[in-house]
């Protein structure tokens, strides 16, 4: 079982929308048993919020549920229990870093480092453009499934 945790700033935008659209691509591909599949945040600004509203919706256009989900910050547990933590920018990596005392065994990434184009996903919270976030959270999670595809870790 591959256990991967997507985190952002307050786990309510990007991040959820990455475990989701993960799940709902694994799903598509026979894969779910392959998988265990979360987010948190590096804050605790949100704990206890559901998913943002435009979040939500966003991901019901494309037929895809988040019902249930609540922000939860990140601690060092998670990056014994977890292969990979995935961050959503250079922030989020900062303080990834230093939840987890570093990253000894190698297991911090940003979601765009998988495509073609790394750099930092979309932050909607402050653009208010769910459609780009969108497109960057998709295309990373398919580039990391070709990844984890490509490494043999789905056979």
């Amino acid at each position: 079982m591959i256990k991967i945790l997507f985190v952002c700033h307050g786990n309510i935008c990007r991040s959820p929308m990455a475990e989701f659209v993960m799940k709902d691509i694994a799903e598509k591909n026979g894969l779910t048993g392959y998988f265990e599949i979360a987010s948190a945040a590096v804050s605790t600004e949100e704990i206890g919020n559901p998913v943002y509203p435009p979040a939500r919706k966003k991901l019901a256009e494309h037929g895809i549920g988040c019902a249930g989900k609540r922000a939860r910050q990140m601690n060092m547990k998670d990056y014994r229990y977890y292969d990979y933590i995935i961050g959503m920018d250079t922030s989020n990596m900062y303080l990834m870093r230093r939840i987890c005392g570093n990253d000894p065994d190698h297991k911090l990434s940003l979601l765009m480092d998988y495509t073609d184009r790394p750099g930092s996903v979309a932050d909607p919270w402050y653009t208010g453009d769910f459609d780009e976030t969108w497109d960057d959270v998709k295309e990373g999670c398919e580039g990391l499934l070709a990844y984890l595809a490509e490494k043999g870790q789905l056979e």
